[in-house]
């Protein structure tokens, strides 16, 4: 079927397969289209299993399933940042431990754009430091020779594109000389995508008369995505064990957290498999998704899926009772990747979108943009693996570490308002100044107590606050922007 002229039979063939699941439409311009034409019509076709769609379409595009939680919703059990019941010190040496023997690799999901920042590129080159203005992909490939400079072993990189921006991606590390990395330790890898449906007759939408209209499948697509690039197998051979994934809008994202990782692996009520960082939501509407026990299984709840009762109750101290918000930093063993996969490529649970999907009319062939929803999408999240951990032994189940949001989330997702660049500025100056600070270094506030400066410190400088105890430290006047 990739030849370049399939026979009369085998394109019958093909066109009961898909009359078989109800799609045969998809070949309504065949007879319209050159042979270049027909190759890439036939290549999307053979990226669909055809198998699971009339299933899809019965669940996700005719159903619409609900997410809500029906049992009993609790907050999850938290190893925090600031509570002195458990030895975080011990955990720290664990997981630099396993970063000097080279078991850990970091897991960037890097496939959006920045669209919603007004900017034409993919985000992981978005400028996202408050002072020099670094692009997103600089910021994380600092951290990475910061932590292969201080542990002694190659962290090596993998990225995950999509179709969309994977090329530009590639090039713009190599005009960028990778960062200064070595180009061996890191991979590139676009993530698969989902056919696009009408959201009236389950028909999956054509994008031309040769093309089918497709959306990446999310970014619970990279569990599959790393089994069937190839990635995972390279990890295996460079004997990495520990996946740090987390996602390319966070600048101040720890990209290999030793405390993470040594709790991961080592807590007594670990699975190992796959753990996740939160930070405590600032007030209930914040649309962040919070990490909590459902009949006691760990999981991860859309702040949609949540009843106004859930989302604001409250601890009898004030504190919200569902707060532990899960900011996409998790810590994935490469064994548990393997597991999913087993079988076949990873299935997690779809989540349904209705979108405005630009597409061909059939009864035309004029590509139409439509002015309402017409479209379903299809996408996985990558959360929706961990209620799967502990299979093996359901004692233990996925650690959930709250980390101090300024210390570790100060996200670019928005052109404006909350999540913006100018919030996550905001927010990385305040580090810097805490840091600073706690050095007994003066650091000039306005009356609202926020700084009255912009600071900036690489990771190469310093990691962490302990990283500035040797440094000699400028003065800070007023207003002023100060790199250290």
């Amino acid at each position: 079927m990739t030849n370049a002229s399939p026979t009369s039979a085998a394109i019958d063939d093909l066109r009961t397969q898909l009359a078989a699941v109800g799609q045969d439409h998809i070949l309504t311009f065949w007879d319209q289209l050159s042979a270049p034409q027909r190759d890439l019509l036939i290549a999307d076709i053979a990226s669909i299993d055809l198998a699971h769609v009339p299933q899809w379409v019965e669940k996700y595009v005719k159903g619409k399933p609900s997410f809500a939680p029906t049992g009993t919703v609790e907050p999850p059990r938290c190893y925090a940042f600031d509570d002195s019941s458990w030895d975080i010190d011990h955990y720290r040496l664990i997981g630099e431990a396993l970063l000097r023997a080279g078991k850990v690799a970091a897991f960037t999901v890097a496939g959006g754009q920045g669209t919603r920042l007004g900017y034409d590129g993919p985000k992981g080159c978005y400028p996202g430091s408050p002072i020099t203005r670094k692009p997103l992909f600089r910021v994380f490939a600092e951290w990475l020779i910061a932590a292969n400079h201080r542990f002694g072993a190659a962290v090596p990189w993998y990225i995950m594109t999509s179709p969309l921006n994977h090329d530009e991606t590639v090039a713009f590390f190599e005009s960028h000389n990778h960062f200064d990395l070595d180009p061996a330790s890191i991979m590139f890898f676009a993530q698969g995508v989902m056919p696009s449906f009408d959201m009236t007759t389950g028909r999956i939408l054509l994008a031309d008369k040769h093309r089918i209209a497709t959306n990446p499948d999310g970014h619970g697509g990279s569990l599959r995505a790393l089994a069937a690039s190839g990635a995972l197998r390279d990890m295996r051979d460079r004997g990495i064990e520990q996946i740090s994934y987390f996602q390319v809008d966070n600048p101040l994202c720890r990209v290999v957290d030793p405390i993470f990782l040594g709790l991961h692996t080592a807590a007594p009520d670990s699975s190992g498999e796959m753990s996740t960082k939160v930070v405590s939501k600032v007030e209930p509407g914040e649309k962040v998704g919070v990490v909590a026990q459902v009949d006691g299984i760990t999981q991860v709840l859309e702040y949609s899926d949540l009843s106004a009762d859930l989302t604001e109750a409250r601890e009898p101290d004030g504190r919200l009772r569902l707060r532990a918000g899960n900011i996409a930093v998790h810590a994935i063993s490469v064994d548990f990747v393997d597991r999913l996969n087993a079988g076949g490529a990873c299935q997690l649970l779809f989540h349904r979108a209705e979108k405005k999907v630009p597409c061909v009319d059939l009864r035309t062939g004029q590509v139409t943009e439509p002015t309402s929803p017409n479209g379903i999408k299809l996408e996985m999240f990558v959360f929706d693996a961990i209620p799967l951990c502990g299979e093996n032994d359901t004692a233990k189940s996925s650690i959930v570490y709250e980390v101090d949001r300024v210390d570790e989330f100060a996200p670019i997702k928005n052109a404006k308002g909350n999540d913006s660049p100018a919030t996550s500025a905001a927010l990385q100056t305040e580090r810097v100044a805490r840091w600073l600070e706690w050095r007994k270094h003066p650091v000039p506030r306005s009356t609202d107590g926020t700084p009255d400066c912009t600071l900036e410190v690489s990771p190469i400088t310093a990691m962490d606050r302990k990283g500035l105890q040797s440094l000699m430290l400028p003065e800070i006047a007023r207003g002023s922007e100060v790199v250290l």
